[in-house]
């Protein structure tokens, strides 16, 4: 990760060898890799995360001046910090209002050395995964399956917002490429903790097969990952994209189902902030009164589970589906729209739910810390069907992100 850049607003009233040494000691307490600019502001924004340090008061009036500058090099809100000392914080409180007043967005950081610290390596993580997401590419193999008539998703936003490409591609293309590799050619490195029954173990080696193809399409595009509309697999090669899905999201590579764009969005945006894809699952059931949630699906990152069996896909009996023992605990649901509008993040429990025969293989039950989210959103105002799971609590980070839009 690059060094934070730290540029700085000073009164011509102040003594500026008192000033270098107060600075000295402020940034070393800190404790962060930084590259201090001073008051040359010429390559500002040139750094993931470039911080403005007002180091007296009085410096009101410079930063107005420099405001038509630093907008034109950056797009991003204005961090301020600020010691306290010399009046700068009164200073640096009147700049973010007149920010305010312009309708730009800005924010002090001020405080303790660890709660600066905290959202210094928040804001990076931040912006560090904008710049990430910026130029990747998504595919969408094939259209979005017929019954996801409100997960649609608005390309021209998506390029603008977060930079990412959405690319249509024929999902016959990856047909062809599933002919043109034998069975020779398709192992898989998988270690299920089941002995599969004869009609999975015979459907294996075109579940390999279609992780290959797969593989090739992702090169051949450049992509960061995909959605594919992977029902129509069921009668292409009489087989699914469930193993094959799951070992690319292990992979790191966002491996979506169903042409369901704004869930692979929600989950290229994890990979980028978090290092995790995420489990894309559909709520089966819910229990408002016990604020709970029964999610499911047929796939699922194989990183996310501590072991896995493998079993038919559930609606169709046929081809390789993963029931997964998912990590218990601390876990985050979230989901943006496909226009960027709206979006949806909760922390919670995640627990294994007794297997259910009527439901898609991998099942989780979700136990939410706000139980009122039952009623005011999944019951009254969801995004779609699919949502993603993610271990561990990931609100505060991905709240920032979604803000930082």
């Amino acid at each position: 990760m690059k060094k934070i850049s730290i540029y700085t607003l000073t009164s011509k009233l102040h003594d500026e060898q008192a000033i270098a040494i107060a600075t000295q000691e402020f940034l070393s307490s800190l404790c962060i890799d930084y590259e201090l600019k001073g008051a040359d502001f010429t390559d500002y924004g040139s750094s993931p995360l470039n911080l403005i340090y007002v180091r007296t008061g009085g410096t009101e009036g410079l930063f107005k001046s420099l405001l038509p500058q630093l907008q034109a090099r950056s797009p991003h809100p204005i961090y301020l910090l600020t010691s306290g000392k010399s009046n700068s914080l009164a200073a640096s409180m009147e700049i973010l209002s007149y920010l305010r007043q312009q309708g730009l967005r800005g924010e002090i950081l001020h405080g303790s050395s660890t709660h600066i610290n905290l959202r210094l390596s928040a804001l990076q993580q931040v912006v560090t995964a904008r710049r990430r997401l910026r130029g990747q590419r998504l595919g969408v193999i094939g259209q979005p399956s017929d019954w996801l008539i409100s997960s649609y998703a608005d390309a021209q936003v998506i390029r603008e917002k977060l930079g990412v490409e959405l690319v249509d591609i024929d999902i016959q293309e990856v047909l062809e490429e599933f002919n043109s590799i034998s069975q020779n050619d398709s192992t898989l490195e998988i270690s299920p903790s089941n002995t599969p029954s004869a009609q999975v173990a015979s459907a294996l080696p075109d579940a390999m097969r279609l992780y290959h193809a797969l593989r090739k399409v992702i090169e051949r595009h450049d992509l960061a990952g995909f959605t594919i509309r992977c029902f129509d697999l069921l009668t292409a090669i009489h087989n699914t994209g469930c193993l094959a899905l799951a070992k690319l999201n292990t992979e790191g590579i966002v491996a979506g189902c169903e042409g369901d764009v704004p869930a692979a969005l929600s989950m290229l945006i994890c990979q980028a902030l978090l290092d995790i894809t995420g489990f894309q699952a559909n709520p089966s059931s819910i229990e408002p009164d016990m604020g709970m949630i029964t999610l499911a699906h047929c796939t699922i990152p194989l990183n996310l589970v501590s072991s896995y069996e493998l079993d038919t896909h559930y609606e169709s009996g046929i081809g390789v589906g993963i029931r997964g023992k998912i990590f218990e605990g601390d876990a985050t649901i979230f989901k943006v729209s496909g226009d960027l509008s709206r979006y949806f993040i909760s922390e919670g429990t995640m627990a294994i739910n007794k297997p259910n025969p009527s439901l898609c293989r991998t099942q989780v039950n979700f136990s939410f810390d706000d139980t009122d989210l039952i009623q005011g959103y999944f019951l009254s105002s969801p995004i779609g069907n699919h949502h993603i799971v993610l271990p561990g609590y990931h609100q505060s980070l991905l709240e920032e992100f979604m803000h930082s839009m």
